[in-house]
């Protein structure tokens, strides 16, 4: 058996499948698909993904499209333990923080600042703009670093796959050459997180490429 993953390895959406695919262990190949790749609009893809985005996942006959959806499957699927309880209570806990991160950071830190900062030439930029998306992300930073006081992890001492859609946010947020507010505890959980070989791999992935230039 092989999962394919549609999507280039450099999209903020893919990181996570790919991440979480690689924690898990599984077999599986990466088509790149999107962006300077093409290919989100011939027929086939379509029939995968109306909304003709990446990435997309086929395992077996299954085809399931969006990050989030995608992740909590592969955690169904073949995940166990406590990185996704069986138990609703406890899943509970960690799909809101999963949850949180999609909502409180993909549109500032991506959408926002990193098109509007990294992936638009500087005579483009809108600068108030990028200025307020980025006191939003440091807000939501904010509250993360208040989570992990005294936690290896952001649901706790486990790895859980909270972590996997917050800390994909996390790579960017550290290297971007923008000023960050001192925070020690997400510092430290960002530190645990490049350790791991699946966030090496999949995640920590060079983006000088998207810098935005001038025709």
């Amino acid at each position: 058996m092989t999962l394919t993953v549609y999507g280039r390895a450099s999209s903020s959406n893919v990181q996570p499948v790919m991440w979480c695919v690689g924690e898990l262990g599984l077999v599986h190949k990466r088509l790149d698909i999107g962006s300077d790749f093409g290919g989100l609009d011939t027929d086939a893809f379509g029939e995968m993904n109306p909304n003709r985005l990446i990435p997309v996942l086929r395992d077996r006959e299954l085809v399931v499209w969006d990050s989030r959806a995608i992740l909590r499957y592969l955690a169904a699927e073949y995940g166990s333990g406590a990185f996704w309880p069986a138990a609703p209570r406890q899943r509970a806990r960690i799909d809101q923080w999963l949850e949180w991160a999609k909502t409180s950071l993909d549109k500032k830190i991506i959408d926002g600042v990193f098109w509007g900062y990294w992936r638009t030439p500087e005579p483009q930029r809108d600068n108030t703009k990028i200025a307020q998306d980025w006191a939003a992300v440091n807000a939501a930073m904010a509250i993360a670093e208040a989570q992990l006081a005294g936690k290896r992890y952001l649901c706790g001492d486990a790895f859980t796959l909270a972590d996997v859609g917050f800390g994909t946010f996390l790579y960017r947020y550290f290297t971007l050459p923008l000023k960050r507010p001192e925070l020690p505890n997400l510092t430290r959980y960002y530190t645990t997180l490049c350790a791991r070989p699946a966030y090496q791999r999949h995640v920590m992935i060079d983006y000088a490429d998207l810098k935005g230039k001038l025709d």
